[in-house]
């Protein structure tokens, strides 16, 4: 069984078809680097993936299971934009996800924080928005989910913290878990994919392993993926 299973997906608002006819499989203890431009459906894909839209045509499964309250149990979900209260102590919104999340662990929550030089007194309004995204990567990496969702986890984050937030990822999830990663920074995240889909006008046009792709284009996928969309 495949920890997500996408059949036949399709997502118009109003007359406008976003995605169309998405066929994905994605299996445990999988890193996969979910890449394309800007308008290319990532971001519609992720949230229908977390039940936050319903699809046009089609069926997503998660552990067998159509999306669902089962599902959103089994996700932990970065989204692009903050969504935390920002009149909240960093220390308030621990204990909040601590009561929300069954599989919530506070004590690595607050080890990673203080990795990352974050004061958990303080005011998330009071932070910068890239130190804000770097509690909410926390937070998201804190929960033993089966499925981690990160949408643009790097974006606004200094590059010398990039390199630890990718070991965070990867050294916070379990083997039999998986992590999809949507970004743009393809050339900083290459190095921990196991898997790529190249998503393009809503339609997947490639999923493979990163390295068998690697070997038989000889090139690294920021180079295939410049190659194969002439950014």
């Amino acid at each position: 069984m495949e920890l997500l299973e996408i059949k036949n997906l399709s997502k118009s608002f109003d007359k406008k078809e976003v995605l169309k006819d998405i066929n994905l499989c994605i299996s445990s203890g999988k890193v996969v680097g979910l890449l394309g431009k800007n308008g290319a459906g990532k971001s519609t894909l992720i949230k229908l993936i977390n039940d936050l839209l319903t699809p046009t045509e089609g069926e997503i499964f998660v552990k067998g299971n159509k999306i669902g309250a089962d599902s959103k149990k089994a996700i932990s979900y970065l989204p692009e934009r903050t969504y935390l209260n920002k009149q909240m102590k960093v220390s308030e919104v621990i204990d909040y996800f601590r009561d929300f999340y069954e599989d919530f662990d506070s004590k690595k929550a607050k080890k990673l924080l203080k990795d990352l030089d974050l004061d958990v007194n303080e005011k998330l309004s009071k932070m910068s928005k890239g130190m804000q995204e770097k509690v909410q990567l926390v937070l998201v990496m804190s929960r033993k989910a089966d499925l981690y969702i990160l949408d643009e986890p790097l974006g606004g984050v200094d590059p010398a913290t990039r390199d630890y937030i990718l070991d965070t990822i990867l050294s916070n999830f379990n083997e039999n878990a998986s992590v999809i990663i949507s970004t743009h920074l393809i050339s900083d995240i290459e190095r921990i994919l196991d898997e790529v889909i190249f998503i393009d006008k809503g339609t997947v046009v490639l999923q493979d392993d990163a390295d068998k792709l690697r070997k038989k284009e000889k090139a690294s996928l920021d180079e295939i993926f410049r190659r194969m969309f002439k950014c």
